[in-house]
């Protein structure tokens, strides 16, 4: 039987919120006592006011090294949506949805290495001797918070470089998978209007190249991260 399900050590703890004095920092009230609290998303988050913010968080272990006692794992700017914010462990709950074989419409997987080197690249997973599996999350991008100016997406020009660096160096008896990873129920990726004719071109040579573009959609709650959805994305 398949485990269906990535499960936590222990239940996420909710939380509220207060303010960021840095992104890497959260004061975070919890139980009615505020705490600093780890913020581990790589960069931004969105256009978000962080003010009474309702979030969920892990709590270190005992043994734990780290400087602050709790970890913010996902937050809910609107309407109890839990977006996960944990960008560190996304690959970790990829590959537990690529081992259980729940990905099947992408790949069967029969056998998986993390963080392969491909030429001057570091991919994150290697599967069954001829595919590599890169995954993006970015959290800049989600749709909460503050109206966004229309202006170019630095997300969609920094997907457009991996896409080319991954898609130069495969050969025709690989796979090259890309899949953008949301932990929420994502609506689909959409290349923003009018890009720059130089990354169209880019992305357009790859995918002939061979390179697939993937969605895939998590849900987070306290007890674990769950499947949503995936897809199959065309960019062009």
């Amino acid at each position: 039987m398949k485990i269906k399900k990535y499960l936590f050590e222990e239940e996420l703890i909710q939380g509220l919120i207060k303010y960021i004095p840095n992104r890497f920092i959260m004061f975070v009230e919890i139980n009615g006592k505020i705490e600093k609290c780890h913020c581990p998303s790589t960069g931004k988050i969105g256009n978000i006011e962080f003010t009474d913010i309702p979030c969920l968080l892990s709590k270190a272990k005992a043994n734990s090294q780290r400087k602050t006692n709790y970890t913010v794992e996902a937050i809910s700017p609107k309407n109890k949506l839990w977006i996960g914010i944990n960008q560190v462990k996304v690959n970790s709950y990829v590959k537990f949805f690529l081992e259980n074989n729940l990905l099947s419409n992408i790949i069967n997987v029969k056998e998986i290495k993390r963080e392969v080197k491909l030429n001057n690249s570091k991919i994150d997973f290697f599967i069954n001797n001829n595919c590599f599996f890169e995954v993006k999350t970015f959290l800049r991008e989600i749709p909460f918070g503050k109206k966004k100016e229309k202006k170019k997406s630095v997300f969609f020009e920094r997907l457009s470089r991996h896409i080319q660096e991954i898609s130069m160096q495969i050969n025709e008896n690989q796979r090259a998978v890309l899949l953008l990873c949301n932990l929420y129920d994502a609506d689909k990726f959409k290349v923003p209007e009018n890009p720059n004719e130089e990354i169209k071109n880019i992305v357009q040579k790859a995918t002939l190249n061979g390179l697939e573009h993937w969605q895939l959609n998590l849900k987070i709650d306290k007890k674990g991260v769950s499947l949503k959805n995936y897809f199959k994305l065309n960019l062009f």
